[in-house]
């Protein structure tokens, strides 16, 4: 039996003309999870807006909302992010209330471009944070003084939670709820909800996948057969016997046709799959050098500090213990 606050805790959200309507439905929904089949609940949910009433969100649905008051006292505020944020940045009544509130808040978080806002307010100086990863570069250029990080799904930085894109701002919400319920309590919401639970905050937010062109998709077997391969050697004589074409051939094709060569395309492969394990399982970094076909751990220490900045230990404690660990 899980017991619960006897006071709710105040979890408010902050919504404005063209926000992204998931970023505020999705942890809204997170939240509902727990309070079901609990008396009294953990949680009380609210949406505010600063006029109140009907807002609009970018996909043209309105969610309705409460006037917004600086002397609420709240939880958790959760900043909602979405193409209204480059409005909204402009607007000083949104960011005034935002220091506010967070000033009186136990945790200030934003999902995807919300982490402008908070960046605006003056509240992310001298803290790490992300966005989503097609706005990192612009928020870093905004906001030098923000410790912007791209390849993360979500990031705490004391009382402040910054999530990436959409979909990401699930994970953080489920990250919160293990925070004040337990991990138990996190597993059911995420099974009710039928999403993953839970990608760290760690984890990054890309795909090799995502990152490379295909004109027209004629490697995709041959992609297939190097995920289940990479042990192998995967040389340019060996990829290119497996596509039925000569060396040269292939690879001036493959790299036509993905943008990358067929290396630096495995390398990447290699990097995903082993960051996946160092990240998600306690297999020893030989076996997983082995298993991605680095073969030994200091090959994979090198591409790893090449590509992500840090050796594969330093990623897994950060997992277990970084960006979960309640650092304050």
């Amino acid at each position: 039996m899980i017991s619960a606050n006897p006071v709710p805790r105040e979890i408010g959200v902050l919504v404005f003309e063209n926000f992204q309507l998931l970023d505020a439905a999705g942890p809204i929904s997170v939240f509902e999870m727990p309070t079901r089949g609990l008396d009294p609940s953990p949680y009380r949910l609210t949406v505010y807006s600063l006029e109140g009433g009907p807002v609009r969100a970018s996909c043209g649905v309105s969610m309705h909302s409460e006037q917004l008051s600086t002397d609420l006292q709240l939880d958790t505020l959760i900043v909602s992010g979405g193409e209204g944020t480059r409005q909204a940045m402009t607007d000083e009544r949104i960011l005034n209330s935002i220091r506010k509130l967070s000033h009186n808040t136990r945790r200030t978080t934003s999902v995807c471009s919300g982490a402008f806002l908070l960046a605006a307010a003056g509240l992310l100086n001298g803290r790490r944070a992300t966005t989503h990863w097609r706005r990192c570069a612009d928020m870093q250029r905004h906001f030098p003084d923000v410790i912007v990080e791209p390849d993360r799904i979500f990031v705490q930085d004391g009382k402040f939670w910054t999530s990436a894109g959409i979909t990401a701002g699930i994970d953080l919400a489920l990250a919160l709820v293990e925070d004040d319920l337990g991990e138990e309590v996190a597993r059911r919401s995420a099974r009710e909800l039928v999403v993953h639970h839970r990608r760290y905050g760690g984890q990054s937010q890309f795909s090799v996948m995502q990152d490379i062109e295909r004109a027209s998709g004629r490697f995709d077997s041959l992609i297939d057969w190097i995920r289940a391969h990479l042990a192998n050697d995967l040389n340019v004589e060996e990829l290119a016997d497996k596509a039925g074409m000569s060396s040269r051939n292939f690879a001036r094709v493959f790299r036509s046709e993905t943008g990358t060569t067929p290396a630096r395309f495995v390398e990447k492969l290699r990097l995903e799959s082993a960051r996946r394990q160092v990240e998600t399982s306690s297999r020893s970094l030989l076996q997983v050098a082995q298993d991605t076909g680095f073969g030994d751990t200091e090959r994979m220490r090198t591409s790893f500090i090449r590509a992500y900045g840090q050796p594969p230990m330093a990623l897994r404690r950060q997992v277990r213990g970084g960006d979960l660990a309640r650092e304050n």
